[in-house]
């Protein structure tokens, strides 16, 4: 009896067809909202902001963009981690040619520079699919890694190769350089976050988000009903890496500060996002969270009690981190291929009829 909707009528197509139907879940989602943008800012401590929450957020993002383009279009990417790299060079070439620059505008133009990339890469798309689009993509990752590496005008010419974000205010408030309070990192990244997701979830229930589906179940059958495969695929990787880009320029000038985009933008991170896209869900904006949520806490979580509690060695954790991740992915991809979306979505209708056989 704890969730149901009956009583709950709709007067019109609009109301039947909106992101939360059941008024129970739009009240669950509106408190959720008001508990992460004004209460937690407030009760969490510096240690579970840096070590969780503004990571989860950044990933969510990442998530987000990369289940646009492999979930919902079928265009199957390794660049992911590349991408976020031309995001985090853009907003540093940004901040320190143009000081005057707010972070909103910077992390958003940081965006833009990365659509218009990711849409330069995403031209194979066009000829290719599956496997060699995916090693297509690899070879983007690759070659954007090591022209950040090679190119000095990407890196201002510093004798080291590593990037610093400049401090940066806004409202009053630093949100980027070594001063910065964790709850105003966390509610920066929390502003991308609810608007971004806004923005996937109109995009995939409108007509472009349909286009991508009809891409990704069968592009012939989607080009003769009349859907511009050209458009589809190049829209999808630009807003793709539009997120993605955003994601990687928080990354460097909320979160870390400084980077240097071999140790911190490598293949390791294409296949960490693309993980989170498995694990929570392809084709599903819940499933991004989700599998951002886990594979950000699962580390955290090892370590308060591998280490600290049990005494195990780092070096164990570290790889018993690895075993149950690839353990996952095994499970998810023969067990259930929409990932924990999918079990959410299954505890959701057995909570609608208990108490009763189902």
């Amino acid at each position: 009896m704890l969730y149901r909707e009956a009583g709950d009528f709709k007067t019109s197509y609009g109301a039947d067809n909106q992101t939360f139907p059941i008024a129970f879940d739009r009240r669950a989602y509106w408190v959720m909202l008001l508990v992460a943008a004004v209460i937690l800012p407030f009760l969490v401590n510096d240690y579970w902001a840096n070590a969780f929450l503004v990571p989860f957020l950044i990933y969510a993002i990442a998530a987000l963009g990369l289940n646009i383009l492999t979930g919902y279009c079928g265009q199957v990417s390794l660049g992911t981690g590349g991408f976020m790299a031309v995001g985090a060079y853009s907003s540093y070439k940004l901040m320190t040619a143009f000081p005057w620059m707010d972070m909103i505008t910077v992390t958003i133009l940081s965006g833009v520079i990365t659509a218009a990339v990711g849409a330069l890469f995403g031209l194979p798309s066009l000829r290719i699919k599956g496997f060699y689009l995916a090693v297509a993509t690899l070879a983007a990752q690759f070659f954007l890694v090591w022209m950040f590496n090679r190119v000095g005008w990407f890196y201002n010419y510093s004798a080291s190769g590593q990037i610093s974000a400049p401090e940066r205010t806004m409202f009053g408030i630093e949100v980027t350089g070594p001063n910065t309070e964790a709850w105003a990192q966390y509610l920066f990244c929390l502003f991308f976050v609810i608007i971004l997701a806004w923005v996937a979830r109109n995009l995939t229930r409108g007509t472009v988000g349909r286009q991508w589906m009809a891409i990704r179940d069968m592009d012939i059958a989607a080009e003769i009903i009349g859907v511009n495969p050209l458009k589809a695929k190049l829209t999808a990787f630009a807003v793709s890496s539009f997120f993605v880009g955003i994601s990687g320029a928080l990354f460097f000038t909320v979160y870390l500060g400084a980077v240097e985009v071999g140790e911190v933008y490598g293949i390791q991170k294409s296949f960490l996002v693309l993980f989170m896209v498995i694990i929570g869900g392809l084709g599903s904006i819940f499933g991004s969270f989700a599998g951002a949520a886990f594979l950000v806490l699962l580390p955290v979580m090892l370590k308060l009690v591998g280490v600290d509690l049990l005494g195990w060695p780092t070096d164990i954790v570290a790889h018993l981190n690895l075993v149950i991740v690839g353990a996952l992915i095994v499970f998810f991809l023969v067990v259930e291929p929409h990932g924990l979306a999918q079990l959410w979505r299954l505890t959701k209708e057995k909570l609608r009829l208990w108490p009763f056989p189902h």
